[in-house]
């Protein structure tokens, strides 16, 4: 399973890391340069967890972003076994 949000779409982009030699101008010095550019991953915060989908729990991965914004709903963790009185009180 990829690591990919079910809810947001999140997943894993990619980018640079900057590799810098020199003072900058601000400190007094001639400036600041790149000396090297390396490839690297943005990874999100992907959790696997159980929620309700079509009214089943079901396991997926989740970024916790949308677990913030409420976008997970979990199930109950018991279910208490509950009949209701006949009589109706």
């Amino acid at each position: 399973m990829p690591r990919v949000c079910h809810f947001t779409g999140r997943k894993t982009s990619s980018g640079r890391t900057y590799t810098h030699r020199g003072k900058a101008k601000y400190l007094g010095g001639v400036g600041t340069k790149v000396t090297g550019k390396t490839k690297r991953k943005f990874r999100p915060n992907i959790q696997t967890v159980t929620c309700v989908i079509d009214g089943k729990p079901t396991r997926v991965k989740a970024s916790a972003k949308a677990i913030k914004m409420g976008l997970v709903v979990k199930p109950l963790k018991r279910k208490y076994a509950y009949r209701p009185d006949e009589d109706g009180g």
